[in-house]
């Protein structure tokens, strides 16, 4: 599809917003149970075409649910803004929209999520882009990152318009609907057509980059902590490619890979979780991997645990080297691995804005 062509169908949605605030999501009829189940187990193993499903729902601007999964899709590269889910915020933006958005930021040192009017655009516009489509492809950034933290696939999605795949993770920023969302990395696949898409939704002042409209005021500073954060992982892009023993925590064979290496040195890439302070047995940096399954680094020196500075990195990609080792669990008595961290050199963290690593 040509970028004129892509512009085109950009305005048409847009102007369909204009007169159908809500559009209903397709009522087509859905997959048999076997088709359904063909294509689920697609998603449980590595690869990067998971197949065509049925769009059952539409939750928000980057969110949908299609037939036959167990959750929803959390859409790569987009992050649109929050639909309202209760009135106070809907009243709270309606009168001092400024005061509304520095309330729900409080002091953050980053900038939040929250409900805006552009939020129920975006939910609009997937509504509208998905309208009369009966199906939609799924297909993944790289084979193996299948769900995230939360359990959600991660996904590309595309409908069939005029007889080609269109991708509406780009098409939904052509639009102004979401900046390219990188903070967990650039797409690997897509990353030229994000960058285009995102340029032409600015100069056209479309959605979040129209002045007249009501959304978040701080797209530049979000741009510059979700680039620091997606150069971070670019750095270790080789060593994720060709190195057996540097293990990014997400992807699906992340605890088969540290199993594997019990007593050898690895390097493991995750965002920082919960940090566990421990007054009479060891500090704990658990590394996100999954709700309840994290990845604990172990600190028996509260000295070293200080001279890292990783506290102040909480939420944030860092890379962690050292030997996997095990203990059992007293309470579960099952196995568990570990990593023990015993001089600040092994934790390397990267430039946020805001944040500096210790020298």
């Amino acid at each position: 599809m040509s970028l004129i062509r892509r512009s085109i169908l950009v305005g048409s949605l847009l102007a369909a917003l204009a007169t159908a605030a809500a559009c209903q999501p397709p009522g087509a009829a859905r997959y048999s149970r076997q088709q359904a189940q063909a294509s689920l187990k697609k998603l449980g193993t590595p690869g990067l075409i998971l197949g065509e499903f049925h769009l059952t729902k539409v939750t928000d601007g980057d969110t949908i649910r299609v037939d036959g999964l167990d959750s929803s899709l959390r859409l790569i590269g987009l992050d649109a803004e929050e639909t309202f889910k209760n009135e106070p915020d809907r009243r709270g933006a309606e009168g001092d929209f400024d005061a509304y958005l520095r309330e729900k930021r409080g002091g953050g040192k980053h900038p939040v999520k929250a409900a805006t009017p552009l939020g129920e655009e975006a939910k609009n516009f997937a509504k509208q882009f998905f309208h009369d489509h009966e199906k939609v492809r799924i297909e993944r950034d790289v084979p193996g990152e299948i769900r995230d933290r939360y359990d959600r696939y991660l996904a590309y999605v595309f409908a069939e318009i005029d007889g080609k795949w269109v991708n509406y993770n780009v098409e939904c920023v052509r639009a102004g609907m979401s900046p390219y969302f990188m903070k967990y990395g650039y797409s690997q696949r897509f990353h030229a057509d994000f960058v285009a898409a995102e340029a032409e939704a600015k100069a056209a002042k479309r959605g979040i980059w129209d002045p007249t409209k009501q959304h978040y005021p701080d797209y530049d500073e979000r741009a510059k902590w979700w680039t620091a954060r997606a150069e971070f992982i670019a750095r270790y892009q080789p060593q994720i490619d060709n190195d057996p023993n540097f293990i990014v925590l997400t992807h699906w064979d992340a605890m088969k890979k540290i199993e594997d290496r019990v007593g050898q040195e690895v390097a493991i890439l995750a965002t920082v979780g919960d940090i566990k302070l421990g007054d009479r047995g060891p500090t704990k940096v658990m590394l996100s991997r999954k709700m309840f399954g994290d990845f604990p680094l172990v600190f028996f020196d509260k000295d070293v645990f200080a001279s890292t500075g990783v506290a102040a990195f909480k939420g944030e990609f860092i890379v962690a080297k050292g030997v996997v080792t095990t203990y059992t669990n007293k309470y579960t008595k099952k196995k568990q691995f570990q990593i023990q961290v015993d001089r600040a050199g092994q934790l390397l963290l990267p430039e946020i804005p805001g944040l500096t690593p210790p020298q």
